[in-house]
């Protein structure tokens, strides 16, 4: 189970807090919706998207520019980069290192 899941299940409703639990639905091109569930605490955060009837659940990485969620492997994976309100659906190749879009132009519905 992941770390913050697991502390919002175990703490206190106090020492939630200083947990940011955010959700956004994002409308991208050919009309594709994703909805997203950010969870903060400091500096870990996770975000869950729903893709294809699939949840993904991605973590927070280091970015230069915006926001970035990956899995933390050498392997295959999602990519959610997010600025603003601007989102980019990526698939990571492990093998080469190349990243794909899969979902672009994503604009957080308000």
């Amino acid at each position: 189970m992941n770390r913050l899941l697991l502390i919002a299940i175990l703490l206190p409703q106090t020492a939630l807090a200083e947990m940011s639990v955010q959700g956004t639905r994002y409308l991208c091109e050919r009309g594709v919706e994703v909805p997203v569930v950010y969870a903060t605490e400091g500096a870990d955060g996770i975000a869950v998207l729903n893709v294809d009837n699939q949840q993904i659940q991605l973590f927070l990485e280091p970015s230069a520019s915006g926001v970035r969620y990956g899995w933390p492997s050498d392997g295959s994976n999602y990519v959610w980069l997010s600025k603003g309100d601007a989102a980019t659906l990526l698939w990571k190749d492990g093998a080469t290192g190349t990243e794909t879009a899969i979902l672009s132009d994503c604009k957080a519905q308000m």
